[in-house]
């Protein structure tokens, strides 16, 4: 009886080794290949600002959701004048959504789907130019600037996501990661 214990605890021990490490078909971890494959898909995103504006955006730590940036504008002076600027698609796709949220603090905003999961999210925007089942190119102007939310008193600045599958993904626009907790200024070329 204390072998047969004794072997059952070995494959309990065991097992969760071999789950962990499952590979896929091509020789790597399924988590691995599902990320690849994700790369793969997204669209070549740009900022969703006019071409040669410099923004600064700031992916702090406790935004929500996680991985999404805020984006503000400055004039020479240093003075934050991002309430009515431009705010543009920064990909091709069809608009699904286009509403005022009062149930969150998105207030007004607008999300594109761009195909094989993608989407972007547009919120706390002053106009909406765009409804839903709109085809949009990117660089065509969505919205403009705004500080609108049903919940918070908030600046004006863009909110910006970009989702993949449902879930709210680590931004990468005109090839630069947005790794979490980041503040760095980034200049647009979107419809250059």
């Amino acid at each position: 009886m204390l072998a047969a214990l004794s072997g059952l605890a070995a494959l309990i021990a065991a097992a969760p080794a071999s789950v962990a490490t499952a590979q896929s078909p091509q020789g790597t971890s399924a988590g691995s290949a599902t990320t690849a494959s994700a790369e793969s898909t997204r669209p070549a995103f740009r900022m969703p600002f006019v071409c040669g504006q410099s923004w600064r955006g700031s992916n702090w730590q406790g935004h929500s959701p996680a991985h999404s940036i805020d984006w503000n504008h400055y004039d020479a002076n240093g003075t934050p004048d991002d309430l009515g600027r431009r705010v543009l698609a920064s990909a091709g796709g069809t608009v699904l959504s286009s509403y005022y949220s009062t149930s969150t603090g998105y207030g007004n905003t607008v999300v594109i789907g761009h195909g094989n999961g993608w989407r972007t999210r547009y919120a706390h925007l002053k106009t909406r130019d765009v409804q839903k089942g709109d085809t949009v190119t990117r660089g065509q102007r969505i919205g403009t600037v705004g500080a609108s939310s049903a919940l918070y008193d908030i600046s004006p600045h863009l909110h910006y996501e970009q989702i993949h599958n449902g879930s709210v993904v680590v931004a990468v626009v005109q090839g630069v990661t947005w790794y979490d907790y980041l503040v760095r200024y980034q200049t647009s070329t979107n419809g250059c």
